[in-house]
């Protein structure tokens, strides 16, 4: 691992998490499970094998389309999703409608941060049309909670 901020790593005060979680939960949280009748997920989880594998497949990809591309200009962006009313295998049928988030990688261009595919032609990987090929380098389903154990957050 090539971490260059050991001596300074990143950090919040424990409030403010506090704070940003009991806003959420207090705010759409509460709008959402009150408005579907449901009780919607407030946690994902993904352990660190699968990001670090997504985190080079998105270098490795990039290399392959831009092989001058700098670490600098790629990052990852999270979408906020939910899973379909009737989840498909693998996805757990308790996971119904509830909050996800979809990983998609990202390029910097002109200063701007694009969704990022490396499987579209050329001059669209910068565009996720979803038009050429039907897939896109892509991260999602993490453990949610609920329906996992709350026992296990601090937040």
């Amino acid at each position: 691992m090539n971490n260059t901020n050991l001596n300074n790593p990143n950090t919040l005060p424990v409030d403010l998490i506090q704070n940003l979680v009991d806003n959420y939960r207090n705010n759409q949280l509460d709008c959402i499970n009150q408005n579907m009748a449901m009780d919607d997920a407030h946690s994902v989880w993904f352990d660190l094998p699968t990001l670090k594998s997504f985190i080079a497949e998105i270098e490795t990809q990039a290399l392959t389309i831009d092989p001058n591309v700098e670490n600098e200009d790629l990052g990852i962006r999270f979408y906020y999703a939910a899973y379909p009313t009737t989840p498909v295998q693998p996805i757990p049928s308790n996971y119904a409608k509830r909050h996800t988030l979809v990983m998609i990688p990202t390029k910097k261009e002109g200063g701007l941060n694009y969704d990022f595919n490396p499987f579209e032609e050329d001059e669209k990987a910068l565009a996720v049309t979803g038009i050429t090929p039907k897939v896109a380098l892509a991260q999602n389903h993490g453990d949610l909670v609920p329906p996992g154990a709350s026992i296990v957050e601090s937040y």
